[in-house]
């Protein structure tokens, strides 16, 4: 059946020998998959879920009891007091929007301590200029890079005793960058030095890509709230939209007011028919993820066997779904983007491109044969057209299709 997607014989020889060196890899994630199952499943019988939480609202939602036990299980399971799941979130980008204009006032500081963030941010944060931006309101923003994969811990003591912030980003998966992406350990140890300082400072972690990667959340070692889409990684591949805001219940209200209406907040916006795409997805979150990873171990063994650099390495730790492969060359960037869209079940006869795609700065090239539009946990693959020519690639909904389409992708660089 390989050969009837053309894949060369080496390279199946190859990839047999990669699965039997990865073998102790892939236990480690079995292990982590059982750990986040059995939270999912203690939550879901915690709030005693039936299928009347199916049932969905129409107009304002008032009383939707499936909407509040799906808040109640994302608290539950992200160590949160209260969280906001909604529909009427695009995206984690537009979550994330909503939690920083809830939380910041005119003259507020932001201070970011990982860098610049996500590029879909420019605009909002106001890097770009945008009459829209929380800079246009006078929310100032500054930012402290990381050194060395790690936190510039001296410079965020400096600025943190020096006072006069209001919120604190920290964006744990590495967006368009080279950096590594942030584990819960590292997270930990700054989250408590910062709050040594100043208790005050709201700590505001963007938890996208990350989410039942490792076996504790940011919430779980102390930030403030959490952001994350649910076309990543708690959607489980079943949700069709959304994201989700979680943390300290005073601050959820805010978000929630900002979100909707103030004084009505979480009590409005109706499901839809929603409540069983994101119960179901959810519960099967732990399970997808696990496969995205395999995936990712399996690309990178198998990529740095064939000579090209990737981040991380198969057999290091992991904070989140995205695999690094730096190719060094724009045409092979684009062969193997469009390789894994060949790869896909939706759409497999598109050519992706490169293009100007709205909040980014650079020309970017997107492989994504998605059920769902623009799903990253579904096999997709993406790019900005700049030197060193990166590859992001994340998702799997099944182990044994993302080996596939990383196997059609690697074949057609190398058919071209």
């Amino acid at each position: 059946m390989y050969k009837e997607f053309g894949i060369q014989e080496n390279l199946i020889n190859l990839a047999n020998t990669v699965e039997n060196k990865i073998c102790k890899e892939i236990k480690k994630v079995d292990e982590n998959c059982i750990y986040n199952s059995l939270k999912v499943l203690k939550a879901f019988q915690n709030n005693n879920i039936s299928d009347i939480h199916f049932n969905s609202t129409t107009g304002y939602g008032y009383s939707d009891i499936g909407r509040d036990a799906i808040e109640r299980i994302f608290a539950e399971v992200l160590g949160a007091e209260e969280a906001l799941v909604r529909s009427q979130f695009i995206s984690g980008t537009h979550a994330l929007t909503v939690a920083l204009f809830a939380l910041l006032r005119p003259n507020d500081t932001l201070l970011s301590i990982t860098g610049k963030p996500y590029d879909t941010l420019d605009e909002v944060i106001g890097i770009v200029k945008n009459k829209s931006s929380l800079q246009s309101f006078g929310v100032k923003y500054e930012q402290i890079d990381l050194k060395e994969n790690d936190f510039d811990y001296e410079k965020i003591i400096q600025r943190v005793k020096k006072g006069n912030i209001k919120v604190i980003e920290i964006q744990r998966s590495k967006g368009y960058s080279t950096r590594e992406s942030l584990c819960i350990n590292k997270l930990e140890k700054v989250i408590h030095m910062i709050k040594n300082i100043n208790k005050e400072i709201i700590i505001m972690v963007d938890n996208c890509y990350c989410e039942f990667v490792e076996n504790k959340t940011p919430l779980e070692v102390g930030a403030d709230v959490i952001v994350g889409s649910l076309i990543k990684n708690l959607g489980g591949g079943i949700a069709p939209n959304g994201a989700y805001i979680a943390g300290r219940k005073n601050l959820i209200e805010l978000c929630a007011e900002r979100l909707t209406v103030p004084g009505q907040g979480k009590e409005v916006g109706p499901t839809l028919g929603i409540n069983k795409s994101f119960l179901q997805g959810i519960y099967m979150a732990p399970s997808v993820v696990a496969s995205s990873i395999k995936t990712a171990i399996f690309a990178s063994c198998i990529l740095e066997e064939l000579g090209y650099k990737v981040s991380p390495k198969y057999n290091e730790n992991r904070a989140d779904i995205v695999q690094n492969i730096e190719f060094g060359s724009a045409e092979k960037l684009i062969q193997y983007c469009k390789g894994i869209q060949m790869g896909s079940a939706i759409d497999s006869k598109s050519i992706p491109e490169p293009w100007d795609m709205p909040g980014y700065n650079d020309k970017v090239i997107m492989a994504s044969g998605s059920f769902t539009q623009g799903s990253s946990i579904e096999i997709s693959c993406d790019g900005p057209i700049r030197q060193p020519y990166i590859a992001y690639m994340q998702g799997g909904l099944t182990y044994e299709y993302g080996k596939i389409a990383v196997l059609i992708a690697i074949n057609n660089i190398y058919e071209k």
